[in-house]
C-alpha cells in the first residue's frame, strides 16, 4: 500500500525520493506516531515534502490517494496500524525462521497466560507481546514455528497451534454439478444393491412365466426397485486450511449425496473431537455428541472422513491442544474411537499427495488409520471405494 502511495506522489509530480520513502518506512516502524490518518499525513509530508511551495500539491495528491482507499479505511477511526507496516513488514529468510525458539506446548500455554497479565497496549512487531507482525508467538499476521493467533486473520504461514476467536464456517454446497461426473463414477464401486420398498418395477422374466402359466393371460410382475443400499456416514473437515479445497469437497460431496441413498454428514475442524455438528452457522449452538453418534450407527454403515490433515501434531496428540476448544481427551483417541466403531472406513485427503510426506500431521493420521487414507482424485476415489466393498 505504502509502495503505491510513493508512485502515487512521482504520478503527481511531487520529487520523492527513494531514500526519502525508506526514511518514511523507517519513521513508522519506530511507532514516533499515533495510528491514525491525521498524524500520518503531516509525518508523510514532514519525511517526503522538501519544498513547501509543494504542500498544496501534496495535499491534492494526498487527498486523491485517500480517496482511492476510503472503502477500506474506517470513517473517522484510526487507521489500524497493522495496515499501514503491512507492505514493509519483517520479511524472514529461512534460516532466521530456523532460528526461532519452540517453545513447546505447556510453556508456550504459561507463557501466553504470563503475557495476557503482563500487557496493557497494543503493540506491533516484535517477539514478545500480544500484537500484530513480527516474531511473537501471539498474534497475528507476523511469523512463529508454534504460536497462538489472536484475533486477526494468518499470514499465510499456517503455524499456529491453537486460534482464539470465534471462527464462523460456511456449509458445503451439495448442488455442484460441474465436475461431479468423475467423482459420481468412482463412487459407483462402492455399491451393494437390494429391492426396497414399494412394488413398482416390471419384473419381466416373472412377467413372462406367470403369463405362460396362466394360459397365456397376461399376469404382471411388480417387484420394488433396485437401490445401492449402502449407509455411508461422511465427516467432512471445514474452515482453516480446508477453505483452498472448498471446490473439489463440494464437487466430492454433491457426487455423493447423487450416488448414496442412505449418507448421513456431520462436520469437525481439523480433527474429530468430543463433539460434531450438521450444520456451521449453528455449531456453537447445536453440537452433537460424538458418541451419540457412534451409538445411532452400527458397524453396518461405512466410515468416509474428508479433511487434508493438515493441522499442529498438538491437536493430535496433546489433551487440550485443538485449536478452537479446552478437549479433555486427545484427538488420536477420539478418532480410534471412530476406528473401531466402523472397521471399514478411510481417510480422503484434498491435499495434493506429493505434500504429505512434507506434512507430520498428515504422517500421524495416515499411521491412524492403518495408511488408509487416499486421495480426492479418480484412482484415489476408487482405491478407497475398493477397500470399502470389502
Amino acid at each position: 500500500m505504502l509502495l503505491d502511495f510513493f508512485y502515487h506522489l512521482r504520478e503527481h509530480r511531487l520529487p520523492v525520493s527513494v531514500q526519502e520513502y525508506l526514511t518514511l518506512l523507517s519513521t513508522l516502524k519506530s511507532k514516533v506516531m499515533p495510528p491514525s490518518l491525521n498524524d500520518f499525513y503531516y509525518l508523510a509530508r514532514l519525511v517526503l515534502i522538501k519544498d513547501e511551495t509543494l504542500f498544496d500539491r501534496y495535499d491534492r495528491a494526498f487527498g486523491a490517494f485517500y480517496q482511492q482507499i476510503e472503502a477500506a479505511v474506517p470513517v473517522d477511526k484510526e487507521i489500524p496500524l497493522d495496515w499501514l507496516i503491512k507492505e514493509f513488514q519483517k520479511k524472514l529468510t529461512p534460516e532466521e525462521k530456523a532460528a526461532i525458539e519452540k517453545h513447546g506446548w505447556d510453556k508456550l500455554m504459561e507463557l501466553f497466560k504470563k503475557t495476557l497479565e503482563e500487557q496493557d497496549e497494543r503493540h506491533a512487531g516484535g517477539s514478545k507481546w500480544i500484537g500484530t507482525g513480527g516474531t511473537s508467538a501471539f498474534g497475528h499476521g507476523g511469523y512463529h514455528p508454534e504460536g497462538i493467533r489472536v484475533n486477526g486473520p494468518s499470514a499465510g504461514n499456517r503455524t499456529a497451534v491453537k486460534v482464539w476467536e470465534k471462527r464462523e464456517y460456511r456449509d458445503y454446497d451439495d448442488s455442484q454439478e460441474l465436475g461431479t461426473r468423475n467423482f459420481k463414477m468412482a463412487l459407483r464401486r462402492l455399491r451393494r444393491f437390494a429391492r426396497e420398498g414399494a412394488a413398482l418395477e416390471l419384473d419381466l422374466n416373472d412377467t413372462i412365466r406367470q403369463t405362460a402359466r396362466n394360459a397365456g393371460l397376461l399376469d404382471l410382475q411388480l417387484v420394488p426397485e433396485r437401490h445401492n443400499a449402502v449407509k455411508v456416514l461422511m465427516l467432512l473437515d471445514v474452515g482453516g486450511s480446508m477453505d483452498d479445497h472448498i471446490k473439489q469437497v463440494e464437487e466430492l460431496f454433491s457426487a455423493a449425496r447423487s450416488e448414496f441413498q442412505h449418507l448421513e454428514v456431520y462436520y469437525f475442524h481439523n480433527c474429530p473431537y468430543e463433539f460434531l455438528w450438521q450444520q456451521n452457522h449453528r455449531r456453537h449452538s447445536e453440537r452433537i455428541e460424538t458418541w451419540d453418534v457412534i451409538r445411532k450407527y452400527n458397524d453396518d454403515w461405512r466410515l468416509i472422513i474428508v479433511g487434508d490433515a493438515t493441522m499442529s501434531p498438538y491437536e493430535i496428540l496433546t489433551p487440550g491442544g485443538s485449536a478452537e476448544h479446552h478437549n479433555r481427551e486427545t484427538g488420536a483417541a477420539w478418532l480410534q474411537r471412530l476406528l473401531d466403531n466402523w472397521p471399514r472406513s478411510v481417510w480422503l485427503n484434498p491435499e495434493p499427495e506429493g505434500y504429505w510426506p512434507y506434512r507430520q500431521s498428515i504422517g500421524i493420521i495416515r499411521d491412524l488409520v492403518h495408511n488408509h487414507m487416499y486421495g480426492v482424485t479418480v484412482s484415489g476415489l476408487e482405491q478407497a471405494m475398493r477397500h470399502l466393498s470389502k
